[in-house]
């Protein structure tokens, strides 16, 4: 009878432990998920130009070519143009020839990462953390010097905004 009042002692003592972490885990979710922007499609469109909708909630993908921030180089940081989460500082920022905005590195904690096997590819979707805005693909082509990525972004998705002149 001892053994058992004992194994059931500690079979409470665990699940109580459990539960703890469980809640843990489920109040920190619910503190990143305040900070989550979430509108309906209809509200979005209202906001979003008709490419902006596009890119950033069909996952569409904007033309390749130097139009936009391709060729772009001031100093600055490049925000979501659907929530103005900062994602992207100027350094960031090089030219990689490939026909879109490109980052080696972004903001901590701004970007999520999400497998895309669309068009029969397989490749790294890179979704703003605040929005889930679509912002392009994530590539292992980019600067050795540097991170060795490539941040390959939609200018439909993002906008920059100017460092203050001193």
């Amino acid at each position: 009878m001892k053994n058992i009042l004992t194994l059931f002692t500690i079979t409470l003592l665990l699940s109580c432990t459990s539960n703890a972490q469980k809640n843990k885990k489920e109040d920190k979710k619910m503190a990143e998920d305040k900070n989550k922007i979430v509108k309906t499609e209809a509200e979005w469109k209202a906001e979003l130009t008709e490419q902006e909708y596009y890119v950033l909630r069909q996952k569409g993908t904007d033309r390749p070519g130097n139009y936009g921030y391709t060729k772009h180089f001031e100093k600055g940081t490049y925000v979501c143009r659907a929530c103005n989460a900062q994602l992207f500082e100027s350094g960031s920022k090089y030219e990689s020839n490939c026909g879109w905005p490109s980052f080696d590195d972004a903001i901590p904690g701004t970007i999520d990462f999400k497998k895309d096997t669309s068009h029969g590819m397989i490749r790294t979707e890179i979704t703003c953390t605040r929005c889930d805005g679509h912002l392009g693909h994530i590539f292992d082509d980019g600067p050795k010097e540097t991170t060795g990525k490539r941040y390959c972004v939609n200018t439909s998705s993002i906008k920059f905004i100017p460092a203050e002149k001193k």
